[in-house]
Order: C-alpha cells, then sequence, then structure tokens
C-alpha cells in the first residue's frame, strides 16, 4: 500500500464504518427516540440555538456559503493540478479517497446534528391522535368546518410581523402548548429571516431549518398571513420532528392554539388549501360548491399568493421539487411530497367530534 494515501484509506474505513452504524441505527425507531430524539439531541440543539441567537443574522446561511466557497476553491485547486500536468500518481488515488471521506463527513455531521430524527416514531402517536380514514362527505365537512372558522375570522386585522414578532408569538403558542405536552417545549429560541429570500422565493422556499446552526429560517418576501404559520412550521423541525407533515402538524396546534388571532387565521388558511387540494381531486363539483362559501377576504387572499408564487415561478422551482421529493423518499417518506396530505388525515380526526356528522 502506497504510504501517500494510506491515511486517508484508514479514514475512509473509520468514517464508512460510523456512517453504516448511523445507518443502521435508523431502523430502530424506539431506540432513536429514546437515546437521540429525547436525549443527545435535545442537549445539542439547545446549544446550538443559543449559540445561533448570539449573532443578528442567520449564521447558517453564512456556514453554507463558506462551505461552498470551500468546494469551489478544492476544485478550482484540482483543476489547476491537471491541467498543469503536476497531479501526481498517488493522488489518483487519494483525491478521489478525500472527496469520498468529506461526503461521509457531510453525511455524518447531518444525521447526528440533526438527522436521525427523522427515524424517530410518529409524532402524532405521541399526541393520541387516530389515523382512521375518512370518505369524500366528511373530507367536505371537514372544509366546511375551516372555512367557517376562516370567516369569523376575516373580522381579524392582518398584520405583517417582523421577525423578533414572529418569533416571540410564536415562542408564546409553543409555551402555551408545552402547558400539554412536553413535546412541544422550545427553549432557546432561533428564529432568523433568510439571507437571500429573492433566490429562496424563486426556488419555491418558504422556509427551511438548518442543521448546522440550529436556526428556523423564515423567508420574511411571503405574504403576511404565511409568515405565523410557516414560523410554527420551523420551529416544529427545531424541535427535532423531521417529516414535513408532522412539522405541519406541530405547526397548526400551536398556531391555532395562540392566543394570537393572526396566528389562528395563518394556521386555519395554511390547512384550508390542504383540504380543498384534496377535496378538489376527490370531487370537483364539491370543491365548487365549497368555495362560493368562502368569504371575500380568504378569496382575496388566495389570489395574493397565487398572484406572489407566479411573479417569482420559474423552471428552476420545478426541479427542486423534483429533488426534495427524492431527498423525503431517502429519508424513510416513502410517500414523498404526497405525505403533507397526510395533515388531512390527522385534521379530520382532531376536529371529527365538531363536525356534523
Amino acid at each position: 500500500m502506497n504510504a501517500a494515501y494510506k491515511p486517508e484509506i484508514r479514514k475512509f474505513v473509520i468514517l464508512l464504518s460510523l456512517s453504516v452504524i448511523v445507518f443502521l441505527a435508523g431502523f430502530f425507531s424506539r431506540f432513536i427516540e429514546n437515546i437521540y430524539s429525547e436525549g443527545l439531541y435535545q442537549v445539542s440543539s439547545v446549544i446550538q440555538r443559543f449559540i445561533s441567537s448570539l449573532v443578528p443574522f442567520a449564521l447558517g446561511d453564512f456556514l453554507y456559503l463558506l462551505l461552498i466557497l470551500f468546494v469551489i476553491r478544492s476544485l478550482f485547486l484540482f483543476y489547476k493540478k491537471i491541467t498543469h500536468k503536476s497531479l501526481k500518481k498517488a493522488d489518483r488515488v487519494k483525491v478521489p479517497l478525500q472527496v469520498i471521506n468529506f461526503i461521509l463527513i457531510l453525511y455524518l455531521i447531518f444525521k447526528i446534528l440533526w438527522g436521525l430524527n427523522y427515524s424517530r416514531p410518529s409524532v402524532s402517536k405521541q399526541l393520541g391522535i387516530n389515523n382512521e380514514k375518512y370518505n369524500t362527505p366528511e373530507l367536505v365537512l371537514l372544509g366546511k368546518f375551516f372555512i367557517s372558522k376562516l370567516n369569523h375570522l376575516q373580522k381579524v386585522k392582518k398584520t405583517r410581523y417582523n421577525i423578533k414578532e414572529l418569533a416571540i408569538r410564536a415562542k408564546a403558542g409553543y409555551d402555551l402548548m408545552e402547558q400539554r405536552n412536553s413535546i412541544f417545549k422550545y427553549r432557546s429560541p432561533a428564529v432568523k429571516p433568510v439571507l437571500n429570500s429573492w433566490i429562496v422565493t424563486k426556488i419555491g422556499i418558504e422556509g427551511y431549518y438548518n442543521p448546522i446552526s440550529g436556526e428556523a429560517n423564515v423567508n420574511m418576501r411571503l405574504p403576511a398571513i404565511a409568515l405565523p404559520f410557516v414560523t410554527c412550521h420551523e420551529i416544529a423541525h427545531q424541535l427535532g420532528i423531521g417529516r414535513e407533515d408532522e412539522a405541519n402538524l406541530i405547526g397548526y396546534l400551536v398556531a391555532a392554539n395562540s392566543a394570537d388571532p393572526n396566528f389562528q387565521y395563518s394556521a386555519s388558511y395554511a390547512m384550508l388549501k390542504s383540504i380543498l387540494f384534496e377535496i378538489r381531486i376527490k370531487s370537483q363539483k364539491d370543491y365548487d360548491a365549497l368555495y362560493t362559501t368562502i368569504n371575500p377576504g380568504t378569496i382575496q387572499d388566495f389570489k395574493n399568493d397565487r398572484d406572489f408564487w407566479r411573479k417569482y415561478n420559474s423552471e428552476m422551482f420545478g426541479y427542486m421539487d423534483v429533488a426534495f421529493d427524492r431527498f423525503l423518499k431517502l429519508n424513510n417518506q416513502d410517500k414523498g411530497t404526497d405525505s403533507y396530505q397526510d395533515i388531512v388525515l390527522w385534521l379530520y380526526n382532531i376536529h371529527k367530534k365538531e363536525l356534523d356528522l
């Protein structure tokens, strides 16, 4: 074995072994829940958020930028070696090993800092929410229920909160829900606006969790009515809720039970969109009939929403949607982005007793 790349092979063996162990651990959901999600992650995530809260900007976005610059620099130096024919024979093995090791390091960092949360048991079970299926008439009743809620909340004066106000009000909502279940316990808040909202909006992203910094990043370019729910959704990711449908569930419960009517409206508005989407697939006739019962204010919000995304729409959004779908499937969400609609099933079971069945 060439001594020049022997250290890289040793590093590769260690990193690969650790990666396999972490990967296999993901198949034991109860172990992940007890040891990682409710144990190690609760400590590491609070430390991450505390450090990030000391910086006024999105620290994670800055770290991502440094990572990208490091990769570009490495590629440039490698290109220079090739073009100047200064690439040594040992480098033909050493360089690919370095690339593989770098990828394995990124994998381990992601999994250990947050990614293992994808393997925890369903949060809906922890909250005691059933998975009883509904039929189309029951789905329509659910739609009527949320339309009624929005019609009642429509008189609320919609306020555009800044990031600090969103963080404070969302934290108050989580504190309120913590009284019902400890899963909502939220310490050391770190909610930041994304660094480049134009690019993020162009891609079609409302917000995201940054596993490197532990920050909840919110796209502040969004319409005002979307911001409260998106903030609560991203905070759910901070608490170790990996799956998107479950983050929707936690975000809805917090925002809907908030003392702030703007948060209540934002939650019901987001949920109604998911419900109407499913009704439209199952029964266009019922969808058309329901749509006529929605108050003009909410209809205008729908139009503003469409106009907003149409303004920033691009082919990149389609590519990102496909990529995200594959990412979800790689993280134990076999239905991909379809898993978002699980929220409708849970909404039905949460509010079933309130429907006029």
